[in-house]
């Protein structure tokens, strides 16, 4: 199999291995985190993953945006999918087996029924079908509402959100930032069907992240699943495009522990 270095994000990092599988672009999207105790995320996240940590502590992020380009490998455009709003509540995990740094989404919310059945079958997404509705006030300016369908927790999300700019320090994500820590993903986490934890590789095309601006009016996502979010501000930022390529699910293997060794001693 021949590896290609190709630029993702801001960095050069192998393709995965294979071919991917499904392709979509995400646009406009907010970058809203929260730090949070590890002892928060970790009963959301499979035994076979660990919390990943900044500065000692996990991190939550949210980010509203809308979805168009979505494509299976192979097959022409899907009927009745075109362009839709989503939002989605992640964390940031490690694979003990491989190192890998990926994020696990907690849940997505999408506009669009047929989305949210192809996710779920396909990827085992936890989306969950909402009433959505995203509005571009002014140049990079939006104003994005959500309330949860079908549920007994409405799960209501408002806010109202712009991007600033490119700036000299978010040019090049340096290792040892928190939003090098953030981004730099190259996987996402999933359950599927038995509980059990699957790996999809990702691949991303272009980065343009910028600093931002948010007022978050409502926000009940991460109540919805038992966590506080902290009374401080969250971290903001703002990417315009991004094409997102996508890897068939495979099973993550559980880490062994190391066996210990027997060893023959021969008296002197």
């Amino acid at each position: 199999m021949r590896q290609f270095l190709v630029r993702t994000s801001h960095s050069l990092r192998s393709l995965p291995p294979g071919r991917w599988s499904m392709t979509q672009r995400w646009n406009d999207l907010l970058f809203a985190h929260w730090p949070v105790p590890v002892s928060a995320v970790a009963p959301l996240i499979s035994p076979e993953l660990q919390v990943d940590t900044f500065q000692g502590s996990a991190w939550l992020g949210i980010s509203p945006f809308w979805m168009d380009r979505i494509k299976l490998r192979g097959l022409p455009a899907l009927p009745g999918v075109r362009s839709f709003p989503s939002l989605n509540l992640r964390t940031y995990v490690r694979e003990p087996r491989s190192g890998a740094a990926g994020f696990c989404l907690l849940s997505v919310e999408v506009g669009d029924l047929a989305a949210v059945l192809l996710g779920r079958s396909l990827y085992r997404l936890p989306y969950h079908w909402a009433k959505m509705q995203l509005e571009q006030t002014q140049t990079r300016e939006f104003s994005f509402s959500s309330r949860r369908r079908l549920s007994a927790q409405p799960a209501l999300f408002r806010a109202r959100y712009r991007g600033l700019g490119p700036t000299r320090r978010l040019a090049e994500l340096r290792s040892g930032t928190l939003e090098h820590f953030l981004m730099e993903r190259s996987c996402m986490f999933l359950r599927d069907h038995a509980g059990r934890s699957i790996r999809a590789n990702l691949h991303n095309v272009s980065w343009p992240l910028e600093e931002a601006e948010a007022d978050i009016e409502q926000n009940e996502l991460a109540a919805a699943l038992g966590i506080r979010l902290p009374s401080v501000a969250p971290v903001l930022y703002y990417a315009r495009r991004l094409a997102v390529y996508i890897w068939p699910a495979e099973l993550v293997r559980v880490a062994l522990p190391p066996r210990p060794v027997t060893a023959a001693v021969t008296p002197s």
